[in-house]
């Protein structure tokens, strides 16, 4: 990276700088000769790193945010996520009460590229944005966020560019050096959920060492995190289905099928989460320095997050229209309240779930890099790396439904179903359910269905990279780079089911289970949600084993009862889907780059930066199955199942796409004094398609009321997102090297978007898909006619538009002031951030525009610290408004989210030089999330999380 031509004073501030950060023994001596006459003030912990980070922004030749830990374990926060909300323009979506996807610039992950060492990294997410919930903070020694691009950085980050680091041991100021935490953890809200774990821990250990004069380094780390997994939640679902329910006449403000029509509700959950999720982090590193000119170094880290959870309550399904509405509240076209009934004709029913969702994810990156200067000019990089990532998701869903007598011989399903509901908002609904006092009766409680839907992935990416610099001799340009990169990668997806029973009624030939006293267990609602009826919570393990006393049958990948299947071998069910959502894709890229770094003077003022181009070569392929009709001349092949079951409608092909891009980015940097300077930044930045949705996947599914809805939100033709991006910023650092104010613009023109298309009334059997003509009503057993709905596929849309907006940051330790007053600080920065682009959402019912996924038009982050003597404590807290994202229910559903503040709290008394003692509070005042679909009156989620009690030591030395 190259630096400013700095003034003596700069320098001396500079290695100052340095010192109080890397070293706060070292207070009587200083650095270098230039800033012998200067005074240093000790500065410690927090205060510490963000002088060492100030440093880093400061010199870097991007538009860029950095996080600093002078040691390994040093960094707070639970995982890196939750570290790098902390920084100006980022923002997090909150998973399970904690931060794990970041949005920069108010773009969300998709648009996020993310290395670790310089590598790219592939994720368990299935996209190209990584789980930064994987990456533990003990293991990590420094983060960059790259909001401008330079040539030689990897292609992928239109919001941004996250490069994760962790330790080189050769760097390291001591010979040796021992780190170790250890945490008791708490969550006040686990009470509230019956079998809930309350109390978890955090224990990190890691070690830097230098051997054989300081040439042979070595860093080892180990982290682990086991915590409860736990939250509250009503979910409303989509408004996917019409009916006249006002009866007004004239009414034309409906859909355009039916203008007098309202809007209605699919229906809503009420639930308890629980579980335990256990992180176990590895790090290992050795460093090999036998030359002054050369340095090899191998690195591996590796992430293990299994996650075990279960969600219990009531799933409330309206019925769709067919169902008895009376006394419809509307909001606007929209049904908000209502008195809902069963009618012959609906599927009006309150489900009792116990849901078993297991997810074991596993995160791998190795890598090799050779450092050699060659000369005193010239200087060569090789590097080699792999990044793999396994995730094993075991969805498991137990469906109870209400019968008339349990005991009976045969138990018949109870038809009594009237629900009444009222949506308020963002507060809890009002409910009530006249068989309410049967979902705790174990006489009338009947499990009646259970179905098992593992969605395995793979991903995994080898890469090579050559860099190489050499030193020019010019008083306008420092240095010329230029490089290579090849990568290749395939992603992997595999489906498969196994399903028993009846959701919607209870099935003659999968007859339900009559539950046992020892199977089952009443759950009483607590805090707000105290008003929600009882309802049994099932032992998975016990009604499984009654209802399969030769052992649960394990989930496959099957045809089932598809069209194009000869011998079904007793499938009564159409899953192909399982089939046809299976499969690779497969993409090779091709990189180079040549960029010449500037370092120059214009009217006597100090001008350094860069400016090149990077070429990029990609050739993306995805399998897929063709549905050909059988014509052997198209391809047609007999495709087997995991069951033997032969389908032979289909062609398997391998489809595709290359395309070249050329990304030219500058980078200028105007020093105005010894403190301040402009940057001003341009540049043309792409990011590919999330990996997951160039996978050929289209499929179709009948619901129970006989609609076809279908898929194909994947498609392997999909182009990159293109933007140009200028970036413009001024940054003043106080005399005292203590703070900095900083202000910056943005704008962002995006060429396009991958859109998702809901097309009305597709014809699913004229364009080939595998539907039937007819269903069997679980109600009546009667056929009835299979009807088209609708189609949703994704599309480069062609239409982008402008993002641009306003930072500003500021950072200051109060070392000025009188004691005990000097130990202050506060670091604060606000964000505004605008666009032009919207996406359609129907989701609501009504067809409206709503913002980019992940934009919130204004976040404020602020911390405020304190230190004195071996005392710290800080508090931060973190705001955004309003932005749209996914909530996830029966399937996942893009939504508003309501504006929401977080707060965290930390304190700390260090009892000597190598034992601190930590308190820390997350999510202090515990904020939900709350969502709403277009109008906060049409409720989405409300979901609490609890707060989380950190107590514990740390030991270094």
């Amino acid at each position: 990276m190259d630096k400013f031509k700095l003034s003596a004073l700069m320098l001396a501030l500079f290695a100052a700088n340095s010192a109080l950060a890397a070293n706060e023994d070292s207070t009587n001596q200083s650095p270098s000769t230039q800033a012998e006459d200067l005074e240093i003030i000790e500065v410690r912990g927090f205060s510490r790193s963000l002088i060492q980070s100030l440093n880093q922004k400061r010199f870097s030749d991007t538009v860029s945010e950095q996080i600093s830990a002078d040691d390994l374990g040093a960094l707070p926060d639970i995982s890196m996520a939750d570290a790098l909300t902390r920084l100006p323009g980022i923002s997090a979506v909150r998973t399970g009460g904690q931060a794990a996807q970041i949005n920069i610039r108010g773009l969300s992950g998709g648009f996020v590229f993310s290395t670790l060492n310089g590598r790219e990294q592939v994720s368990t997410s299935g996209s190209r944005s990584i789980e930064f919930d994987q990456y533990p903070s003990e293991l990590i020694s420094s983060a960059a966020v790259y909001k401008s691009p330079k040539a030689s950085l990897i292609e992928g980050g239109v919001a941004g560019t996250v490069e994760l680091e962790t330790a080189s041991p050769l760097n390291n100021d001591q010979t040796h050096k021992f780190v170790a935490n250890v945490r008791g953890m708490y969550n006040d809200r686990a009470s509230e959920v019956s079998d809930a774990t309350e109390f978890g821990d955090r224990i990190s250990f890691s070690y830097q060492g230098k051997y054989l004069d300081d040439t042979l380094g070595v860093a080892l780390g180990y982290a682990r995190l086991f915590q409860p997994s736990v939250a509250t939640q009503f979910i409303g679902l989509a408004y996917n289905d019409t009916k006249d329910v006002d009866g007004a006449v004239n009414d034309t403000n409906g859909p355009l099928a039916n203008p007098e029509n309202e809007y209605i509700s699919e229906g809503f959950e009420l639930q308890h989460l629980g579980g335990e999720e256990t992180r176990n982090g590895y790090l290992a590193a050795i460093e090999w320095a036998p030359a002054d000119n050369f340095k090899l170094k191998g690195d591996a880290f590796l992430s293990r997050f299994d996650k075990e959870s279960f969600a219990r309550g009531l799933r409330v399904k309206l019925g769709g229209p067919t169902a008895a509405y009376a006394n419809a509240q509307l909001d606007g076209n929209a049904v908000i309240g209502a008195a809902v009934n069963r009618t012959s004709q609906s599927y009006t029913r309150v489900e009792i779930v116990n849901d078993d969702n297991q997810d074991f994810d596993e995160v791998d990156s190795f890598g090799v890099n050779a450092d050699w200067q060659v000369t005193d000019r010239f200087s060569v990089n090789a590097d080699v790396s792999l990044s793999r990532a396994k995730s094993n998701f075991r969805n498991g869903l137990l469906w109870s439904l209400v019968a008339e007598d349990a005991n009976a011989e045969t138990p018949v399903f109870d038809n009594n179903v009237a629900i009444n509901y009222q949506l308020n908002g963002l507060n809890l609904p009002d409910v009530g359910f006249n068989q309410a006092a049967a979902f705790s009766d174990i006489d009338r409680v009947m499990v009646s269905k259970y179905g098992i839907y593992p969605d395995q992935t793979e991903d995994e990416v080898t890469a090579f990279k050559l860099d190489f610099k050499y030193e020019l001799e010019s008083d306008i340009f420092s240095s010329v780079e230029f490089g290579a990169r090849y990568s290749d990668r395939e992603y992997s997806r595999k489906r498969s089911v196994f399903e028993y029973g009846n959701d919607g009624a209870f099935s003659a030939t999968q007859p339900p289970l009559r539950l046992t006293d020892d199977m089952a267990s009443v759950v009483d609602w607590q805090g707000e949600f105290s008003y929600f009826p009882s309802y049994l919570a099932i032992d998975l393990d016990k009604a499984l084993n009654a209802w399969f006393p030769d052992g649960t049958p394990e989930p496959v990948q099957t045809w089932g009862n598809a069209d194009g299947v000869d011998d079904a071998q007793g499938y009564t069910t159409n899953y192909s889907w399982t089939v046809l959502q299976s499969g690779s894709v497969f993409e090779d890229v091709l990189a180079a780059y040549v960029m010449v770094n500037i370092n120059t003077q214009i009217a006597g003022l100090d001008l350094s930066g860069n400016v090149g181009v990077r070429r990029v070569e990609t050739d993306q392929s995805a399998t897929v199955l063709e549905n050909v009709a059988g014509d052997a001349r198209l391809g047609a092949q007999n495709i087997v199942d995991e069951n033997g079951i032969v389908n032979n409608l289909y062609a398997p092909n391998v489809l595709g796409t290359k395309y070249t891009d050329y990304l030219p980015s500058l980078n200028l940097n105007l020093q105005l004094n010894d403190n301040s300077l402009v940057r001003f930044a341009a540049a043309k930045v792409m990011s590919r398609a999330p990996i997951n949705r160039l996978a050929g996947d289209a499929s179709a599914n009948v619901s129970d009321d006989g609609v076809i809805n279908g898929s194909s939100t994947n498609n392997p033709f999909l182009k990159p997102f293109y933007a140009d991006q200028y970036d413009l910023s001024y940054e003043y650092y106080f005399e005292e090297g203590n703070g900095t104010i900083a202000a910056a613009l943005f704008y962002k023109n995006i060429d396009s978007f991958v859109e998702t298309l809901s097309i009305e009334n597709f014809d699913f059997k004229g364009n080939g898909f595998n539907v039937p003509d007819s269903i069997e009503d679980p109600v009546s057993g009667e056929q009835v006619a299979t009807t088209n709905g609708i189609y949703t596929t994704a599309v480069n849309n062609g239409e982008g538009g402008y993002i641009r907006g306003l930072e500003l940051a500021y950072t200051q330790v109060f070392t000025f002031l009188p004691e005990p007053f000097n130990g202050l600080g506060a670091n604060a920065s606000y964000s505004y951030t605008e666009s032009e682009i919207e996406s359609i959402t129907s989701l609501g019912g009504d067809t409206l525009a709503q913002s980019l996924p992940g934009l919130s038009n204004n976040v404020f982050n602020a911390t405020v610290f304190y230190s004195m003597d071996d005392f710290e404590t800080r508090l931060n807290v973190r705001y955004r408004d309003e932005f749209v994202s996914e909530q996830v229910a029966i399937n996942e559903q893009v939504v508003n989210f309501d504006a929401e503040t977080v707060v965290d709290f930390q304190t700390s008394y260090r009892f000597s030089d190598s034992l601190t003692m930590l308190l820390q509070v997350n999510n202090l005042t515990d904020e939900p999330t709350q969502s709403y679909f277009g109008s906060e009156q049409r409720t989405g989620t409300t979901q609490y999380f609890g707060r989380q009690f950190y107590l514990g030591f740390t030991y270094s030395h």
